[in-house]
């Protein structure tokens, strides 16, 4: 994105930038030593010019007064895709998923590689409101060792492709431990690795990118409408 706003410019910034509009008119290819040569300044001055109006630098300030294309980086579709989850927000999954926690006296947060983050973060927001026992793990043999009758298995997964969570589940379930989980994309396997399945979005991520490469984002927003909620119910 680029945002040209002549109006951030002072007097002498502005005569730069009308120094130059003229001088490409008749003259190609435009140096930045030829650029403060003509303007009467430094070559670090035309660069703070050049940043100041909105440009990433000099190569692409210039490419716009030439009329030439400017060259813009790849951008994928996730502001789209996180703005159609927005929109498309079921708020009676936060209220379904809040009551869940509330049945239980204890906590256990799980996921692998960049899920294992999103527990982190959601056991420390869960510190801040509430005196329940919770924990966020990544050791599925320590996960084991640890739930019982009192515990609420919650599992975070992008698209559950990348690691089966069937053996969890169902030690979990020998010591009469509630297995949710919470998954980004839908998939039918995961039915089978829990008690309550809590599916977030139907806009699902570029298939070519695998599961440590996809983003946690709706995880984040998730947690912060859960987290938001139950400092509501207080």
């Amino acid at each position: 994105m680029i945002n040209i706003d002549l109006n951030n410019l002072n007097t002498l910034e502005k005569e730069i930038y009308n120094t130059l509009t003229q001088k490409v008119l008749s003259i190609p290819n435009i140096k930045i030593i030829q650029a403060a040569e003509f303007c009467g300044c430094s070559i670090s001055k035309i660069s703070k010019v050049v940043k100041k109006l909105g440009f990433k630098n000099y190569k692409q300030f210039m490419n716009f007064l030439y009329g030439e294309t400017i060259s813009v980086a790849f951008t994928s579709n996730e502001l789209n895709r996180i703005k159609q989850f927005i929109d498309d927000f079921d708020s009676k999954v936060v209220d379904d998923f809040i009551q869940l926690i509330n049945q239980h006296e204890r906590i256990i947060l799980f996921g692998y590689g960049p899920s294992y983050i999103v527990a982190q973060y959601f056991e420390y927001k869960l510190h801040t409101i509430t005196n329940k026992y919770s924990i966020a793990m990544q050791d599925s043999l320590s996960v084991k060792n640890m739930t019982n009758n009192k515990t609420l298995l919650v599992v975070f997964t992008a698209t559950g492709a990348f690691k089966s969570f069937e053996d969890i589940y169902l030690t979990a379930k020998e010591k009469d431990c509630t297995v949710a989980v919470v998954s980004e994309e839908y998939n039918p396997s995961l039915v089978n690795t829990c008690d309550n399945l809590f599916w977030l979005s139907k806009y699902n991520q570029p298939s070519e990118l695998k599961p440590h490469e996809k983003s946690r984002t709706i995880f984040f927003i998730f947690i912060e409408e859960v987290i938001h909620k139950l400092m509501e119910n207080q």
